[in-house]
């Protein structure tokens, strides 16, 4: 388990963290989304014993972050892919990978066979007595990914996993990832991308400098917006949407083109009064369906952004 508390990080006048209070279950992929500059990598680099913190405390299995004894035990639970990767570029893929192995003490047997299966796996085994420095960026970051696992970490730490990345070797990171969460892998990632997030993530914070909001994508969505049916229909006639907005249970209703955005406390109650009176007026109904909000949606309402 992750867990802070108070957690606060400042350098100078400015605060990078502020009292973070926060829990991650054994086997969780928890995200922290949220715009540069507003803490996340400040609080990998505190949980991963990289900087101690201004004030309050956190523990990683347990382990306390400002004990130095126990951050050194941290360190050897956790791996680590930091936002810039740190390879040795004159050194081949295999090497890089091997040398970081014996630094966590994986035995000369082991480290072969591991290596082999995240390189295969990260389609990267071909090119494995490539030195680094010729890589594209992409291939830099997977070779990084693969460090971070070389010695089967029980946490581990993601700062943007994906960039860098075409489709295709996003998808074989993102499935990987899942893979790894299937193996009880505690999993901490940093990204921008909101659809990383979506797809990966049990529980995703919402952070800028201090937590405005978590749980688990749906979860956010429901805490600023309630059902809301989307009508689409060939044409809204004259006093289509009055009458909509007359009906039981029925909260609000707008029209958006071909469209009728109806708000209801129970749509299962609301939906098929709304078919009924819509056809009573000779409207067509093409579709009904509800109004997915997605966690752009609140990105965006949390961080007073405009699409």
């Amino acid at each position: 388990m992750i867990e802070t508390h108070g957690l606060t990080r400042t350098f100078g006048d400015n605060t990078a963290v502020d009292a973070l209070d926060l829990k991650i279950r054994d086997g969780e992929v928890f995200g922290f989304i949220g715009p540069n500059g507003a803490g996340k990598t400040t609080t990998v680099r505190m949980l991963c014993c990289l900087i101690a913190p201004t004030a309050g405390t956190a523990y990683v299995h347990g382990l306390d972050v400002n004990r130095p004894e126990e951050a050194l035990l941290i360190r050897g639970k956790i791996g680590l892919l930091p936002e810039v990767p740190g390879l040795y570029e004159s050194l081949s893929a295999y090497r890089n990978l091997d040398f970081y192995a014996q630094l966590y003490d994986v035995p000369k047997g082991v480290r072969a066979e591991r290596i082999e299966s995240l390189l295969r796996t990260l389609g990267m085994w071909e090119r494995r007595d490539d030195a680094v420095g010729k890589f594209s960026k992409g291939m830099k970051q997977k070779i990084a990914i693969a460090r971070a696992l070389v010695h089967e970490p029980d946490y581990l730490f993601l700062d943007e996993p994906t960039s860098g990345l075409d489709p295709e070797a996003s998808l074989t990171v993102r499935n990987y990832l899942l893979d790894l969460k299937k193996e009880g892998r505690t999993i901490f990632l940093n990204t921008h991308n909101l659809d990383d997030a979506a797809r990966l993530c049990d529980r995703v914070g919402v952070m800028r400098t201090s937590l405005l909001a978590i749980g688990s994508p749906d979860e956010l969505a429901g805490m600023f917006w309630g059902h809301t049916t989307v009508v689409r229909m060939r044409r809204v006639g004259p006093g289509m949407t009055e009458a909509v907005g007359s009906l039981p249970g029925v909260t609000a209703v707008r029209q958006e083109g071909t469209s009728l955005l109806v708000d209801a406390a129970s749509p299962d109650d609301a939906n098929p009064l709304i078919m009924k009176v819509l056809i009573s007026m000779g409207g067509e109904v093409l579709s009904m369906g509800e109004l997915k909000r997605g966690l752009e949606d609140v990105y965006l309402k949390l961080l007073g952004g405009k699409r």
